[in-house]
């Protein structure tokens, strides 16, 4: 059954968990902005943070909580210049000197209606005050909700909300007056990422904030699904929830992240910053274990910095379109078994019906990415920008063939 978890005052985490695995090929339903029926990896979103009302699938009574987070990136002559540590290298890193390098970039964000309210991190884009955060961190702040942002020198600012984009969990703040030494976080690119390349978590777990945990990357394009209550759940503020599904084409690492880490940085060797740490892997309550397992997830700063720019210049965001519904799905290609996402439909006129894409066919990669379910492809697709040309690998008829699609835009009524 699907058990809301709601977010809980400062320090006082709740615990829920997800469905580990994919279950066995269904045929899809349109809801949202998803395309097809989207399971979870067995992740847990950050319920600490002050916004949303945020759900998972239940696998006990007891489960334990995910700490999620935000990217970030603009452009401009105020975003962050990029400029490496200069003493870090993948096979030694300067810890020490990231972290000075870092922190100051990294803030903690606190929302307050009345007597509720709950914490969050975030990253600073640029000195006009743009921060980033998770969605979920601010999602329940209404009109008499107060945003103050700490940043690491201790000094607390106002801040409102610039733009929000719950189906990537990802939101903008603008902050009130802000300092003219305001340092934004200098950003990298998730796309030169490699397995075992080591990285650096920064955020306000718990409370507790400046806090550093380093790990390496344990995997990428993980697919990561994490759902909102199925029904409509009032948050601490008083504002009704809607259901949403976020679904993440992620980062694994293992450094550790825990509740009130949503919104902070994932940073590489040289302190740049590379990912949103976004949720965690949850085992069950008879395991006695709680908060992080060295199991996190981090939405790709390539992604999140294309969201960041849409929320500053707009306030809402657009995103990449295929047009097709899939579900997870196997084929046989040679002696082998394929799994991946396979087409049960076409939209008329969409990118996938211009490219060929045809009903049957089972999607197994996108450009160097492997898709092995309908959660990865969703993922994949929904980490590129609007009109990127992928190419796609399709197993039709026993037979593996390149397919080349131009993304397209998602219609508002599919997301």
């Amino acid at each position: 059954m699907d058990q809301p978890t709601a977010p809980l005052p400062p320090q006082h985490p709740s615990y829920a968990s997800a469905l580990a695995t994919p279950p066995p090929p269904r045929m899809p339903r349109h809801r949202g902005r998803r395309i097809g029926e989207l399971t979870a990896v067995a992740v847990l979103t950050a319920a600490l943070a002050s916004g949303g009302t945020w759900g998972v699938m239940s696998l006990t009574d007891d489960g334990t909580t995910a700490a999620s987070s935000t990217s970030a990136s603009t452009s401009g002559d105020s975003a962050a210049s990029v400029v490496p540590v200069s003493s870090a290298s993948k096979t030694n890193p300067d810890w020490n000197a990231v972290t000075a390098a870092v922190t100051p970039s990294v803030v903690s964000i606190t929302v307050s209606a009345g007597g509720s309210g709950g914490e969050g991190s975030g990253v600073v884009l640029d000195k006009e005050g743009h921060v980033l955060t998770n969605h979920h961190v601010v999602s329940g702040a209404g009109d008499d909700a107060t945003i103050t942002v700490t940043l690491s020198d201790g000094k607390t600012y106002r801040a409102s909300i610039a733009g929000e984009d719950a189906s990537t969990d990802l939101a903008v703040l603008t902050l009130e007056d802000p300092p003219d030494d305001l340092q934004p976080i200098t950003v990298g690119s998730s796309s030169g990422l490699e397995v075992g390349d080591p990285v650096m978590a920064v955020g306000n777990p718990l409370g507790l904030s400046g806090t550093v945990t380093t790990g390496i990357v344990s995997a990428l394009d993980r697919p990561v699904t994490t759902s909102s209550t199925e029904s409509e759940q009032q948050d601490p503020f008083g504002q009704q929830q809607q259901s949403s599904q976020v679904v993440t084409s992620a980062i694994q690492t293992s450094a550790a992240v825990n509740p009130g880490n949503s919104g902070g940085a994932l940073v590489d060797a040289a302190g740049r910053l590379v990912g949103i740490n976004s949720s965690i892997a949850s085992l069950g309550s008879s395991s006695g274990q709680s908060g992080s397992i060295g199991i996190g997830f981090a939405i790709p700063v390539d992604e999140a910095q294309w969201i960041a720019e849409q929320l500053i210049e707009d306030g809402q965001a657009e995103h990449a379109f295929l047009g097709v519904t899939p579900s997870d799905g196997t084929a046989e290609l040679g002696s082998a078994t394929r799994s991946g996402a396979q087409i049960r439909s076409v939209s008329d006129g969409s990118p996938a019906a211009e490219a060929g894409l045809q009903e049957g066919d089972l999607v197994v990669g996108v450009d160097d990415s492997t898709v092995t379910s309908a959660e990865s492809l969703v993922g994949i697709i929904r980490s590129h920008r609007i009109g990127t040309k992928v190419s796609l690998a399709v197993v039709r008829d026993g037979e593996e063939q390149t397919i080349e699609a131009t993304l397209g835009t998602a219609p508002t009524s599919q997301g």
